[in-house]
């Protein structure tokens, strides 16, 4: 009987290790394939998916990241999103924002316009142009929500408008009235905008974390996210990642 047991411990052992190897040489070939292919990128990662032998394989080059499905010879390269049919989850959005996740912690919060409301424990952290409408419907929706802190990192992209508003919210002596203010009543700041300010700096820290559009946002988690989803949407995010009392 012990015989057997030990046969068979054998027996799964070099199962394992067959599996391990032929693994390990789909990925070699795979990332040689995609080495080849994109020459300008780096492979991240080679990562078999549990979907019609498919592997993943992620990419990051000028462009940022870059997600792709291929086979185990790397012979095609599916070029798209996948969507898990039972869940309705987008794996290829959900691999994407982990990708690009930020410490949260690194995040210069001496330089957000930051409200809280009730206890706070839900955080969000927002890249926002005060001339963008989406900004503007975003921060009018997040209102609503309550026990949330709210940062805003002023991102003056859209016009040359822009740059003078948030210089002069900046200046304000209540900088978060002021924001809020404008987003929210399109009240014009009035302090003057020749103060020392942070942002030239923001401008070009929302360029190096991977922002393209306005609004874009972050969780705790690191997790990015851009545009002004429903608040159905967020909310469930936002206690997720919400600091535990």
């Amino acid at each position: 009987m012990n015989r057997n047991r030990w046969v068979y411990g054998c027996a799964v052992a070099a199962a394992i290790a067959t599996f391990s190897m032929a693994a390990s040489a789909d990925e070699r070939t795979i990332r040689q394939a995609f080495r080849t292919k994109l020459p300008s990128a780096q492979v991240i990662s080679v990562e078999r998916m549990r979907y019609a032998d498919l592997y993943e394989v992620a990419v990051q080059g000028n462009e940022g990241y870059r997600v792709f499905y291929t086979d185990a010879l790397g012979q095609i390269m599916l070029i798209g999103t996948l969507i898990e049919t039972r869940t309705d989850r987008n794996l290829t959005e959900e691999r994407l924002r982990k990708l690009s996740a930020i410490d949260w912690n690194q995040l210069p919060f001496h330089w957000a316009v930051t409200t809280r409301r009730g206890d706070g424990r839900r955080q969000i952290a927002i890249f926002s142009d005060p001339n963008c409408p989406f900004c503007q419907k975003f921060e009018k929706d997040l209102a609503t929500v309550d026990n949330i802190t709210v940062h805003i990192f002023m991102w003056p992209v859209i016009k040359e408008e822009s740059v003078r508003q948030t210089k002069s919210v900046w200046c304000s002596k209540d900088r978060a009235k002021a924001w809020n203010d404008l987003m929210l009543k399109r009240a014009e700041p009035t302090a003057p905008a020749d103060c020392e300010n942070p942002i030239e700096e923001l401008v070009a820290l929302g360029k190096r974390l991977g922002a393209t559009s306005t609004p874009t946002w972050f969780l705790p988690n690191g997790e990015k996210y851009a545009g002004a989803l429903p608040m159905s949407t967020v909310v469930p995010l936002l206690d997720a990642t919400a600091r535990r009392k």
